[in-house]
């Protein structure tokens, strides 16, 4: 098996979410990701209140499969002697400290590329390695608080609402991921290392590309939607049924006139009202009312059927559960299923994409705390003895 990134190491100082996620896609595409920790450990094995195993909260086990755990006290010099080692043979060196940490480590970006000038240094942090705003301490909230995401989210006149999940981290490491990868590709042409610093400020508002564009565009400023959806059809939006909610998404005139069809309300398409695009969006109020009470008759499931088989885009909203248990999961191996020796069968998600062959996927479970340290020095070239003096120094009570 060849995946796009055997071959290649990882050398992993981060913590938590957004940084774990980059090097998560990057192990996922087949890197080799060595994960340096404290002797606490990354702060996000013990997120949540259910362990999948030891020292592996869920939120840790989701994005920390197949990497290996080494610990080291970055404070001491002989263990940043080790991380200057790995840094030596490594093609990617990825920290979320903020700015400055690294630095004080002796771990910056100026002493990895003094010891391998072909390294792809990643910083990922709050605003960046530069400007005014760059030691501002930041967490996936706060940035959707300052980027004018949770301005967007909710229904008009409602309070500012937080996206349902750390969206800012999840996309943060996904571009930085996306930098990474491009910068090793830059690499094989150029020869020369890169700095990459990703800040989760900038990302959001690239997150936000759709609304940040029109607004620097024409200067109007964008307002909340609600359910509505991005072409601000009164029939793209979410409405109740006999159980359950349903989105709809019939924006072309064709798509509203199949609609009509298969809810039995063909006398809407000629109903002057609305008749075209723009009556309808004059009368978007009547028009949903009406639509709401024929919907009213099955359930979001049967409409999700019916209206799918004649071509209008219609999804039931669903809890979590239900569309994990969807069967087009497994069709799609999005669902990928790791052996536990000491603990229950682990499911994670893979990349999200596919590749004819050697696409990404990982079989590996997540690492204990520490637990390649022995074997990762020894790989540097430290005596047994050497390794067992190192071990025997972070066993020692302090």
């Amino acid at each position: 098996m060849s995946q796009p990134l055997h071959g290649y190491r990882v050398v992993d100082f981060t913590h938590v979410l957004s940084g774990p996620i980059a090097t998560h896609f990057l192990r996922l595409l087949g890197a080799e990701v060595i994960k340096i920790e404290s002797a606490a450990g990354d702060t996000m094995r013990n997120y949540g209140g259910v362990q999948y195993a030891d020292g592996m909260g869920p939120s840790f086990a989701s994005v920390n499969a197949g990497k290996k755990s080494i610990v080291l006290d970055l404070k001491q010099q002989d263990d940043v002697a080790v991380a200057h080692r790995l840094i030596k043979d490594a093609d990617v060196v990825m920290e979320n400290f903020r700015p400055g940490v690294m630095d004080r480590l002796g771990l910056g970006y100026e002493a990895c590329k003094a010891i391998n000038p072909g390294i792809v240094f990643c910083s990922i942090s709050g605003y960046g390695q530069h400007g005014a705003a760059r030691h501002q301490p930041a967490i996936d909230q706060i940035i959707q608080s300052t980027s004018g995401m949770m301005s967007l989210s909710g229904e008009p006149g409602s309070a500012p609402t937080r996206v349902g999940f750390p969206a800012v981290d999840t996309y943060s490491g996904l571009l930085a991921a996306f930098a990474v990868v491009s910068a090793l590709l830059q690499r094989t042409r150029d020869k020369q290392g890169q700095r990459v610093d990703v800040a989760m400020f900038d990302a959001a508002l690239v997150m936000m590309i759709s609304m940040v564009g029109p607004y620097l565009l024409t200067g109007k400023r964008p307002v909340k939607q609600g359910n509505r959806g991005y072409s601000m059809s009164p029939t793209a939006d979410t409405f109740p049924t006999a159980a359950g909610h349903l989105t709809l998404g019939a924006v072309r005139q064709d798509q509203f006139e199949r609609l009509c069809r298969v809810i039995g309300r063909t006398d809407l398409v000629g109903d002057p009202r609305f008749r075209d695009r723009a009556s309808r969006f004059g009368h978007g109020d009547a028009l949903q009312a009406e639509v709401r009470a024929a919907l009213a008759h099955r359930t979001a499931a049967e409409w999700e059927a019916l209206l799918n088989a004649e071509g209008v885009p219609a999804g039931a909203v669903r809890e979590l559960p239900e569309a994990l248990a969807q069967p087009h999961l497994d069709e799609r191996g999005l669902l990928l299923a790791l052996g536990a020796p000491d603990g229950p069968g682990l499911r994670i998600l893979n990349a999200g994409f596919r590749y004819e062959h050697d696409g990404p996927g990982v079989d590996a479970v997540p690492p204990a705390l520490g637990q390649h340290t022995a074997e990762i020095l020894a790989q540097l070239g430290y005596t047994p003895e050497q390794i067992t003096a190192f071990l025997d120094r972070r066993n020692r009570p302090a």
